[in-house]
């Protein structure tokens, strides 16, 4: 077993990638352009962390103002009826074939369940894309602690932008989102 540093940071293991994601791009790769457009609730760590390219790391002691410093996107508890969301641009217009949903160090505050729901916009405001006609390509589906969720998708339409629910609330270190590109983003 390999020995830790106090305080330096943990990484990630990476995903064991199943076939139909190693044939992929990760479309919402921000190298490609892909951009978090706005959450719910980002009040522990910041949307755009999600789609960050690299590991999720894990820093011991390290806090910001809202508390302890997360490397991914984390909501707080909800103390209202819903659940949280995020819009994400992807890159480049693709077809999907899954997801990596990856609550790596999220032990006890990973969201339960994750849909995803997409939809082509040549917008990228949240008032446009909140109106806009959306088609659940993942149904929800259960999430557990600190591991890679490498779920598959259906989906034969190509997509610009993504909506990511959470129920109820909790954080996702990474979103990989793997496709065949059909086209570029103006």
């Amino acid at each position: 077993m390999a020995s830790h540093t106090p305080g330096a940071p943990v990484f990630a293991p990476p995903a064991d990638l199943p076939d139909w994601a190693l044939r992929s791009v990760d479309l919402a790769n921000p190298r490609l352009g892909a951009r978090a457009l706005f959450a719910s609730d980002d009040f522990f760590a910041d949307v755009a962390r999600m789609l960050d390219p690299e590991p999720a790391q894990f820093v011991p002691g390290r806090f910001d103002t809202n508390g302890k410093w997360m490397d991914g996107w984390e909501s707080r508890r909800k103390r209202t009826a819903g659940h949280d969301w995020a819009l994400v641009r992807l890159g480049v217009k693709g077809v999907i074939r899954g997801f990596d949903v990856d609550t790596s160090h999220f032990t006890g505050n990973y969201p339960p369940a994750v849909s995803i729901e997409a939809t082509v916009s040549d917008a990228d405001d949240v008032e446009t894309l909140t109106a806009a006609a959306w088609t659940e390509i993942l149904p929800a589906t259960a999430l557990g602690p600190d591991s890679h969720h490498l779920l598959e998708c259906a989906s034969d339409a190509a997509w610009t932008h993504l909506r990511v629910n959470i129920f109820p609330d909790g954080g996702i270190a990474r979103l990989r989102v793997y496709g065949r590109p059909v086209g570029t983003l103006a």
